[in-house]
This record gives C-alpha cells, structure tokens and sequence, in this order.
C-alpha cells in the first residue's frame, strides 16, 4: 500500500507539471542569440489555442531567473491553460532599444522578433486580448513600458517592485550607458521612463495590475505612478503588501498577477 501511494503521489505530481522548453532565438537586432525559456500546460494539445504570459526578470537576472524564484509557476501554467515566456533580457537592458548602445534592442527585440517567433511555433491565441505581460523590478518597468508603447500586442501589463520611475536612479544599474547621462540627454530619460508614458494614456486602453512591497526603495515611484494613474482617471489595480524588493516577496506577488490575467482571459 505504500509503494502504491508513492506511486500514485508520483503520477499526481507529474500530471500536474508543465512541460518546460529551453530555446534560443537569433535576435537579426541585435546579432545574437537570445536564450528563452518557455512553460507549456501538460498534455498541449496544438489544436488548442493558449493565452501567452511573458515574464520580465530584473536587473543582473536572466531567463531562469523566476523558475528560481517562483517554481510554482511551472504548476501554474497547468491550472491556467496558459503558456509562459521567459525570455533573457540581458544584465541591465531596461527593455528598451539603445541609441548609445546599439547592441542593445531589447524593445525590438521582444516585440517583433520574440512575439511572432511564440505564436509562430506554439498552439497561442495570437491577440492582443490574451497576450499579457509583467516582470519584476527592471523587468517590471519593461514590462508596463513595452506594453504602453505597444498597446497593439499587449492588452493587460503588470508590475512588481518595477523601477517605473527611471530618472531618480540616474547613476544607477548604468542606464545611463544605454541613454547617456541625465545632464547631457535628458530627453531620452523623459521619454524612456513608464511614469511618463501613461500620459498617452486613456481608460481601459490597458488592464493594469501593479505592487510593491512596504519596504522596498522602489516603493516612492509606484506610489507617485498610481497617483498619477488616479488622477488621470484610469482604471488599474495597484497594492502595497509587507515586503521588501526580494525573492520572497516576487515569488508570492506572481501568483496574484497571474490569476489577475488569468481571470481576464477567462472573462474574454
């Protein structure tokens, strides 16, 4: 009886788990290869149609980086019928194209080389409906950043810890290598900052979830983005939860974000 209860705990577990694919990408943007991590529902049937979720890692992470600190999403992706995307966005890209740098084109790169690789060779509702984004500080600004400016790909955009406010950390993470320093350019951090964006703006043009932890340093500028949010009358869901800009607070805050799109999808 036990070596059956093993083994049925076994089959339970494995038929629970998601299929996980390590890939490359050749970015024609940026010269190289692109390592992508991509989390598909058991069992995928390729006449079955599939949400996609991308999921942006911080600054000095990598495409492993929330396999690593959230495992769970590899169930997730199960209980959602979604596919997950977990690209490699580079030590400290930002996510967007560089016109200091030109080896980094990470904007390009996302939205019109990995998008259309996704839905070119996995089972995905190729619609801006279902097709979301989120990611964890850098990747938290990257992700409301590409989906504001590419609201044709992207119909809901998340945040957690997310640098969404750039200008205060000019001497920080060498963003100012990818847009020059403030002083000399200080147009390309007005025009490259997510608290900037929302000014094209209007209701509804995206479902927008975003958090921050209590005691995180990025905690001013989530405040100052859903004031201003707030102020501008668009509709988002933003929340403050004991935490601080750790692993322990991303791998729990994920699990929101994701039923939050979960739901949307469900609803559409």
């Amino acid at each position: 009886m036990k070596l059956w209860g093993l083994f049925f705990f076994l089959f339970v577990v494995s038929a629970v788990q998601a299929s996980v694919d390590s890939i490359q990408i050749f970015s024609n943007s940026m010269n190289k290869q692109v390592k992508v991590i991509v989390v598909k529902p058991d069992r995928l049937d390729t006449a079955i149609k599939l949400p996609v979720v991308y999921l942006l890692h911080g600054h000095g992470g990598n495409q492993e980086q929330w396999i690593k600190n959230a495992p769970q999403i590899i169930k997730t992706a199960n209980s959602m019928n979604t596919i997950l995307v977990l690209p490699d966005g580079g030590y400290s890209s930002w996510y967007f194209d560089s016109d200091i740098d030109t080896s980094f084109k990470y904007e390009t790169f996302i939205t019109k080389e990995l998008l259309p690789y996704i839905d070119a060779n996995y089972p995905t509702l190729n619609n801006r409906i279902f097709r979301a984004i989120t990611g964890l500080s850098m990747g938290g600004h990257g992700a409301l950043y590409l989906a504001i400016k590419h609201q044709d790909l992207f119909a809901s955009a998340g945040s957690i810890c997310g640098g969404v406010d750039i200008r205060p950390f000019s001497k920080s993470w060498d963003i100012f290598k990818k847009l020059g320093t403030i002083e000399s350019n200080p147009s390309n951090w007005e025009k490259n900052t997510v608290i900037n964006l929302v000014d094209s703006l209007k209701n509804d043009d995206l479902n927008i979830i975003f958090d921050c932890g209590a005691d995180d340093f990025f905690l001013a500028v989530n405040r100052a983005l859903h004031k201003k949010l707030l102020t501008k009358k668009i509709a988002h869901t933003y929340t403050e939860r004991p935490g601080k800009h750790n692993a322990d607070y991303w791998g729990s805050s994920i699990d929101y974000q994701l039923l939050f799109f979960k739901n949307w999808f469900v609803d559409n």
